[in-house]
């Protein structure tokens, strides 16, 4: 997270909490993927948190960079696959579904990209004006169109989806991407991912939506 260890630490141990709370809520196996996705926000906000520990206490330079790659591939490699994938799961509506695919390979090309970039340039956190940074020398030209595909693959999807307060869900992440982007263009990747991180308790909300309008569909067809 951005503004301090115990920020970090806090947020990991709720997004945990809600994101089994949601598991458990889960009654199809499609929904699973999605279901999980606040569970691997909190894995990157304990991986914040180690950062800032590390970071004021000097030394540790090995679990600092393990703690790096956890966010850093959660963040640019994760992400950009799994969030279309998972609404592709769960959606029914196949001209939407198709939509979807096409947001998929997307993703994975951003993914490759952000992959070849950890592993062919140096990348390490900074603590900056109470803020985590990753100082990185990625080229910067295919960054700028990395970036708008990793936005389209990351939000896109949840305004594509039929799920019903799926949309909701995707305003508040893009106003989160936009005001990141306005006011914290330097930390983005950090700061997003908070925003992102505590707006993804709204997976439960969706979910529990979608299985009351199972069991009510049921229950009609039942009679």
């Amino acid at each position: 997270m951005c503004f301090s260890a115990q920020a970090s630490f806090t947020s990991g141990v709720v997004l945990t909490a809600i994101g089994i709370a949601t598991l458990s809520k889960v009654r199809k196996p499609e929904q699973k993927l999605f279901a999980v996705i606040p569970i691997l926000f909190a894995f990157q906000q304990f991986a914040e948190g180690v950062l800032w520990v590390t970071l004021r206490s000097g030394g540790y330079e090995r679990l600092q960079d393990v703690a790096t790659h956890i966010f850093l591939v959660t963040a640019l490699i994760i992400w950009p696959v799994m969030v279309p994938l998972s609404v592709w799961f769960i959606e029914g509506v196949k001209t939407r579904r198709k939509i979807l695919v096409g947001l998929i390979l997307a993703g994975g090309v951003v993914s490759i990209f952000y992959a070849i970039c950890l592993l062919s340039f140096n990348v390490y956190p900074e603590i900056q004006s109470f803020h985590m940074v990753y100082v990185n020398n990625f080229p910067g030209a295919p960054l700028g169109i990395g970036l708008f595909f990793y936005a389209a693959a990351t939000i896109a999807p949840l305004f594509v989806s039929s799920v019903r307060r799926m949309w909701p869900f995707g305003l508040l992440i893009a106003t989160s991407f936009i005001v990141t982007g306005l006011f914290y263009a330097e930390y983005l990747t950090s700061v997003w991912c908070f925003f992102a991180a505590l707006i993804s308790v709204s997976i439960y909300w969706v979910l529990i939506e979608a299985r009351s309008k199972a069991s009510l569909l049921a229950t009609e067809i039942q009679h």
